[in-house]
């Protein structure tokens, strides 16, 4: 059990390495690790890109949590001995995996995005209707406030609320605690910024023109 537990985070760390950020770098000859706030994720590409950097980097963030529950999910199938719990039990070690890989890429000096938009992938891939939900929501509470850390915090409490409601066993709701909680650690600066009135606004990132 427990080979298989690290063979799993081991996958999903993998899977979360694979950073859209990069893809920008090499289309922009930009470094988002040293542009705007030094962080390669979605948000920090809209703001410092422009939102077509920015649609471009979520969309592969996405896309790798998307391939990663979905793959799990087929792989699992086909375990007949594994219970519902346990099957979901691994499925949510793929998810952290995903976002380990994603904030924490051993290539990047382990400094790499903060997660959100591989979040929405993995959401998305466990239950389509509810991930719509939260991203809808998600939209809604980010330019209705101007703010995108509004719209990640909703997300990840949907995401928690959904696991705990939702998803057999106890195992599941701890690791979706656990991410919520360094998503948290990982956008203090951005709530710290929130309650200065120093956090970059949404409509910011739509006046740049590269």
């Amino acid at each position: 059990m427990l080979k298989a537990v690290i063979i799993f985070l081991l996958v999903g760390y993998l899977i979360g390495c694979i950073h859209g950020s990069k893809v920008a770098q090499l289309l922009s000859g930009i470094d988002l690790k040293k542009t705007g706030f030094g962080n390669a994720g979605a948000s920090n590409a809209t703001l410092s890109l422009g939102w077509k950097y920015g649609i471009l980097v979520a969309l592969i963030d996405i896309g790798k949590g998307v391939a990663a529950i979905i793959g799990a999910h087929v792989y699992l199938a086909d375990i007949t001995q594994l219970t519902e719990v346990q099957v979901w039990l691994f499925i949510y070690i793929v998810a952290a995996g995903v976002i380990l890989g994603h904030n924490f890429p051993f290539y990047m000096g382990f400094n790499g995005g903060k997660g959100t938009a591989s979040i929405i992938g993995i959401l998305l891939a466990i239950d389509w209707k509810v991930g719509l939900f939260a991203l809808i929501l998600f939209v809604i509470f980010s330019f209705v406030t101007s703010f995108l850390i509004v719209g990640v915090l909703e997300f990840y409490l949907v995401f928690c609320t959904a696991t705990y409601l939702w998803i057999p066993g106890v195992g599941p709701t701890i690791i979706a605690l656990f991410l919520f909680g360094i998503a948290i650690i990982l956008h203090i600066e951005n709530i710290k910024r929130l309650m200065l009135g120093t956090e970059p606004k949404v409509t910011s990132a739509f006046k740049k023109k590269k």
